[in-house]
């Protein structure tokens, strides 16, 4: 039987937070008409997200120990 890794369950991990936190509900909520320095706030949202996730990812994938 193949043992599951470390690294993927912390991808999958990582994809259900993207998911949750990208999923309607949350997105909602910040679509208002305010800006946050003259960006929109919605998209200032998601790029946040956005950038978090691929920085969670680079931190998962490029670590050397799986266990």
């Amino acid at each position: 039987m193949v043992r599951p890794s470390l690294k993927g369950q912390r991808l999958v991990a990582l994809f259900l937070l993207g998911f949750f936190l990208l999923n309607y509900p949350l997105l909602n909520l910040f679509a208002s008409a305010s800006q946050v320095l003259g960006i929109p706030v919605l998209f200032a949202y998601v790029f946040a997200v956005w950038a978090l996730l691929i920085g969670l990812m680079a931190l998962v994938v490029e670590k050397r120990s799986d266990d």
